[in-house]
């Protein structure tokens, strides 16, 4: 592991909520030089699910992003605060937005988002033996479900009509799955 080149000085919460709290700390830079960085750390983990059945075919949720102020499709996905187990949280999450319930669940892979100004880390899931209860969507979230290919997801990616970081990430991973034979 490299030897952290930055020198922090002293920091300072200039912003706190629920959900994140950012910092300005002045450093001395990797040259040596004076500055300040500003990093915004996440009280949350990321979760994204890919929902998937016996035909190959995932739950996409589709909802008005106020921070973009734009319509946005993504898989299935939330916070999961530090405290609670991961895999717990997807459970929650994917049963809260799309009324799923998943026999069979793997981790897929793990990703920093945003890595030059935020702690935020990502965990994606792969869900399979899917059984439909009933959806149980937070007072924030009018979602919208739709149920698609693999192939169909992943042009979506291509054409810009998903541009979620966290669902472009996982749909380009679960297509190069299947291209190789190993989805489920």
């Amino acid at each position: 592991m490299e030897k952290n080149p930055w020198v922090s000085l002293h920091s300072k919460t200039v912003y706190d909520n629920k959900w994140i709290r950012v910092t300005e700390d002045d450093v001395i830079n990797p040259k040596g030089g004076p500055g300040i960085y500003g990093k915004v750390h996440f009280k949350n983990i990321a979760i994204g699910i890919i929902a998937i059945d016996e035909q190959q075919h995932i739950w996409l949720v589709g909802q008005y992003r106020y921070t973009l102020n734009a319509y946005s499709w993504e898989i299935p996905e939330g916070g999961c605060p530090l405290s609670e187990n991961p895999l717990e949280g997807a459970k929650r999450e994917l049963k809260e937005e799309t009324g799923l319930v998943a026999d069979e669940w793997k981790e897929l892979f793990r990703m920093h988002l945003s890595n030059s100004v935020s702690d935020e880390l990502a965990i994606i899931y792969l869900a399979a033996g899917l059984i439909q209860e009933e959806a149980e969507p937070e007072d924030t979230e009018d979602l919208q479900l739709q149920k698609v290919s693999v192939d169909q997801a992943y042009e979506m990616t291509e054409t810009g009509a998903i541009t979620d970081s966290i669902s472009v990430a996982a749909i380009t991973k679960l297509k190069l799955m299947q291209l190789q034979g190993k989805l489920i």
